[in-house]
C-alpha cells in the first residue's frame, strides 16, 4: 500500500537513510508547545524501526513526503493507536518548521485518506492536543470532526474522524 503522488508531492516509505532528516522533523519544535522532552537521534532511529514494522505488520505506516524535485518535506501516513482501549487507523503528519503552512500536510493526508479508503479502512481518526489548531485545520480540511475526547499518549487529545467510503 502506498499513496498515489499529489501534485506537488510524492510519498514513499521511510528507511534508515532517513535517519537525518528525521531526526531533524523530530527534533523540531511542535506548532504548538507542550510539555514533551526534546526529541533526538537515538528518537529518530526508533521511529523509522517503528514504521518497518508498522509496514511489515499493516502494510502502511507513516511515509515520508518529500517534493517531486526530492526535498524533504516530512512524514504522514497510517498507524494503528489504542484509543482508551480500542484500535484506530489514525493518519499523522509532521512537517518541517520552514515548509509549515503551505499545504503540504493537508495535501499528503489527503492522498493518505483516499489511500486507506481504496485499501478498506473504513474508519479514520486523527489524535489531537487540544491547543493544536494547526492540525485541527488539516483534520477538518480532511472532512473529520471531534468525535469526542480522550487520554491517549498521557494527555487529553480531540478524536478527530470520519467514514470512509471505499473508491472506486
Amino acid at each position: 500500500m502506498l499513496p498515489d503522488p499529489t501534485e506537488r508531492l510524492r510519498l514513499r516509505r521511510m528507511a534508515m537513510s532517513d535517519l537525518d532528516d528525521m531526526t531533524a522533523v523530530l527534533a523540531a519544535p511542535d506548532p504548538v508547545p507542550f510539555d514533551r522532552p526534546q526529541r533526538g537521534r537515538d528518537d529518530a532511529i526508533r521511529w523509522i524501526e517503528w514504521q518497518q514494522r508498522n509496514y511489515a505488520e499493516h502494510d502502511f505506516g507513516l511515509w515520508v513526503v518529500e517534493t517531486h524535485a526530492g526535498e524533504f518535506v516530512g512524514d504522514c501516513g497510517l498507524t494503528v493507536q489504542d484509543v482508551e482501549g480500542t484500535p484506530h487507523v489514525e493518519v499523522g503528519y509532521h512537517v518541517v518548521p520552514g515548509l509549515r503552512g503551505r499545504g503540504y500536510a493537508t495535501e499528503a493526508a489527503r492522498a493518505v485518506r483516499d489511500c486507506a479508503a481504496a485499501h478498506g479502512v473504513d474508519h479514520l481518526v486523527a489524535l489531537i492536543r487540544p491547543e493544536n489548531t494547526p492540525s485541527q485545520g488539516v483534520a477538518r480540511h480532511l472532512g473529520m470532526e471531534v468525535e469526542r475526547t480522550a487520554y491517549v499518549h498521557g494527555a487529553d487529545a480531540l478524536v478527530f474522524g470520519m467514514v470512509l467510503q471505499k473508491s472506486t
